[in-house]
């Protein structure tokens, strides 16, 4: 079985048959220069450390927003706490008797 491949029998057609393969492997895309590796290589390689600090960015920025809302969520309580305009609320201390 490792002998034929593709229905062709590699010992019996000798250089062609092995040229033919190798042309068939060049055209499907299965044997690429190494040049052509090297490159996809370098690319990819690229591309990871990209997406790497793009996503230490994305993290944070995250936490960033993080932060932010909660400091939100505090001056929006601070400022429901304070009166009303018109409102006018009495403070027990100016209500206590002085000595």
């Amino acid at each position: 079985m490792a002998a034929e491949l593709m229905g062709i029998n590699i010992a019996q057609g000798g250089a062609v048959a092995l040229l033919a393969v190798v042309v068939l492997m060049v055209l499907t895309g299965r044997l690429i220069p190494r040049r052509t590796y090297d490159d996809l290589k370098e690319e990819r390689d690229t591309w990871r450390s990209a997406h790497t600090e793009s996503e230490a960015a994305r993290a944070e920025e995250r936490d960033q927003n993080r932060q932010l809302m909660e400091l939100a969520h505090t001056a929006g309580h601070v400022l429901d706490s304070l009166p009303k305009r018109g409102e006018v609320q009495s403070d027990p201390m100016d209500e206590a008797p002085l000595r």
